[in-house]
Parts: structure tokens; sequence; C-alpha cells
């Protein structure tokens, strides 16, 4: 089976702008500094990334190569911005992007799972919604999900994207029983580097505001 072979970062980035173009339409598209900081996000993230601007720039230039990423230079901007391109890429929206962008923000998940988490990206109205488009996004060539095995202890089966290549066997395990969906762990040191991040971005955007005011 023929999969895509983007690497982690690239599959976070596009993952991120297609959150946030639903999340934010007002600052949509995103800067650099925006787009590191909705990356390097303690929620609803999984897993938690620390990534530089170096990382983010490599991914952005790799993903703009492939015609996945626009960038942008509105009129009176001073920074570039950046903006997903798959609907056009990959023929994929409403539902279909919605469920995609979930499994790349959050590893595999369940159909119930996904209508929970993506309630403010999109709002489905039945967990059969979220299976049609799950079903739809498996049956492209190549397919962009696919439905695992149900792993021992686990009530159902999982879907995961298929945009790194194959998911290999428990590399993503069910969380404990009563653990809640949004509880994370990481090191000190990945928490304080994405809080620098989500502080420069602010910075920036403080910035960018201070210099409309004052033209």
């Amino acid at each position: 089976m023929d999969t895509h072979q983007l690497d982690p970062v690239e599959v976070r980035v596009l993952a991120c702008l297609v959150e946030k173009q639903a999340l934010n339409p007002d600052t949509y598209p995103l800067t650099l500094n925006a787009l590191l900081s909705a990356c390097n996000q303690l929620t609803s993230r999984e897993p938690v990334m620390s990534l530089g601007e170096a990382d983010l720039s490599a991914a952005l230039a790799s993903l703009m190569a492939q015609k996945l990423v626009g960038e942008r230079m509105p009129a009176g901007a001073r920074v570039a911005k950046y903006e997903h391109r798959l609907p056009y890429a990959w023929n994929i929206e409403g539902a279909r992007l919605a469920v995609l962008a979930m499994l790349m923000l959050r590893g595999p998940q369940t159909p119930a799972e996904i209508r929970t988490r993506a309630g403010r990206i999109y709002s489905f109205s039945s967990v059969e919604e979220v299976e049609t488009a799950l079903d739809a996004l498996a049956d492209k060539y190549p397919p962009l999900v696919v439905h695992l095995p149900r792993q021992a202890g686990e009530r159902e089966a999982r879907w995961a994207h298929l945009l790194s290549g194959m998911p290999e066997p428990g590399a993503h395990p069910a969380p404990p029983r009563g653990e809640e969906c949004d509880a994370i762990v990481v090191g000190l040191t990945g928490r304080v580097a994405a809080l620098e991040a989500e502080v420069a971005a602010l910075k920036a955007r403080l910035l960018e505001l201070e210099t409309r005011i004052a033209d």
C-alpha cells in the first residue's frame, strides 16, 4: 500500500494550520511565531513538541515544495504568513479535513474520541458522521488513514493517519482507564520551551498591533 511520507514536524505544522484556521479565522494565515506557538502548544497535542525556528522553517520549506503549504505577504504586513493547501492538494475539506487534523494532532483515536475532541474545529452530528469521513479518507489513493487492529484491553479499534507511513503496532497505546484525554505528562524542559515560544508569539503579535496603531 502506497502511503505519504511526511515527517512528524511536517505533520504537526499542517495540523496546526488546519486547527487555527477553524478556531482563529481572524488571525489566519499564521505568522512564523504564531505557528511555532501552535506547534509547541502543551494541550491537545500528542506528543508535545519543543520545536525551534530552524525546525519550523525547514518543515515549511519542505511543505511548500510539495505544494501543501502556501506563503502569503498580506498588504501592509511586515512578515510572511502561512496557510495550508490541503483542499487543493488532497481534495478534502469539512468533516474529512477535521477528522484528519484530529488524528494528526492527537494520534490514533476511536471515532467517538474524534467526535468529542473535534467540537471546536467541526461539529459532528454523530459518531456515524465521523466514521463516514474516516471511510472516505481510507478510500483515497493513496489512503490518508487506516483502521488499526483492536489492541488487547481496548473496547474499540482506533484509526490513525498514514501521512508518515504505517504506524508501528503498539506505538500509541490507549491511555489508562480514567485518565483525562487532555492529561499530558512532559518534562520540565519541554514545558519551559513551549512557554517561551508562546511568549515570543505574543510579543510578536503585540508588536504587530502597535505598528498598525502607529501607522
